[in-house]
């Protein structure tokens, strides 16, 4: 959604190797990665906080350096067998604290019309993952809304 709501480029990184298994100097077993998953999701990590703490802390003193190439499932996956994942998808909450900061600048700064376009994209950008999101892992009844979205995140 880099190109959406502005005539920018997207911002270009560098990409992963290509190769099919882990390195030869990460020797970690897959359960004790899925359990350290699990455990650092009870914490109340998100799945990409899960997979930098993995990388840069690791699993018994060994850095993982993809979780996907050690274990052969995603982060999200394992947190789906072991019923630890969020209840709301990352991305979504993600736009719902951007939308909410917005909406607090917004009450103390009613003329700042940039910020004002700016919760109007963003607003944009969230009902459209509504609709994407609907049935699977939202309620088929869930709807966006300021209050709602407050309520959810406290």
């Amino acid at each position: 959604m880099a190109r959406m709501h502005s005539r920018r480029r997207g911002s270009s990184d560098s990409d992963k190797p290509v190769t099919d298994e882990p390195p030869e100097w990460s020797d970690v077993d897959e359960n004790a990665i899925e359990e350290r998953v699990v455990e650092l999701a009870e914490q109340g990590h998100s799945p990409s906080q899960i997979g930098l703490k993995l990388r840069d802390e690791g699993v018994q003193g060994t850095p993982i350096p993809d979780v996907k190439l050690a274990t052969g499932k995603k982060i999200t996956e394992i947190l789906e067998e072991n019923d630890a994942d969020p209840e709301i998808p990352e991305d979504l909450r993600s736009l719902f604290e951007q939308a909410l900061r917005l909406h607090e600048h917004m009450d103390e700064n009613p003329t700042d019309y940039q910020n004002k376009r700016a919760l109007q994209n963003t607003e944009a950008k969230i009902r459209r993952l509504i609709d994407y999101y609907r049935g699977d892992e939202l309620d088929a009844e869930f709807s966006y809304s300021p209050d709602k979205v407050r309520e959810l995140l406290e």
